[in-house]
């Protein structure tokens, strides 16, 4: 009986960590600022349609489209809502799923979200 616990309790464990969240975060990590009303709509929409390709679901998944931060697109607003609802030749556009006011707020939760670290170079080939 007690290999069946111990079992259960590993098995517990890895579901909590396979599940745990990766990626964008939920709220701002650089500084103590709390999400206002807006940018939290933001996040619930983005976590809602964007997130399936612009965040990793795990450390060794794939990445669909790039990682956004505050620096995308160079960091312009405009810039941002004009892909956002018009999209790309590699993403669609969401001009018809959302209103502008939720766009808006999508652009305001990213504004939120530091730009990420430059990826460290690869080791050179032997």
């Amino acid at each position: 009986m007690r290999v069946v616990a111990t079992g259960l309790g590993v098995s517990t464990v890895l579901l909590v960590l396979a599940m745990s969240p990766t990626g964008a975060p939920a709220q701002p990590t650089s500084g103590d600022q709390a999400l206002d009303d807006r940018q939290l709509l933001g996040m619930r929409l983005f976590n809602q349609s964007c997130r399936v390709c612009h965040t990793k679901p795990q450390m060794v998944s794939p990445l669909y489209g790039p990682e956004l931060s505050r620096s995308s697109l160079g960091g312009q607003d405009t810039v941002m809502r004009d892909v956002i609802s018009n999209g790309t030749p590699r993403m669609p556009g969401f001009k018809y799923h959302f209103e502008p006011a939720q766009i808006d707020a999508i652009v305001a939760y990213l504004k939120t979200i530091p730009t990420p670290p430059a990826p460290a170079p690869a080791a050179p080939v032997r």
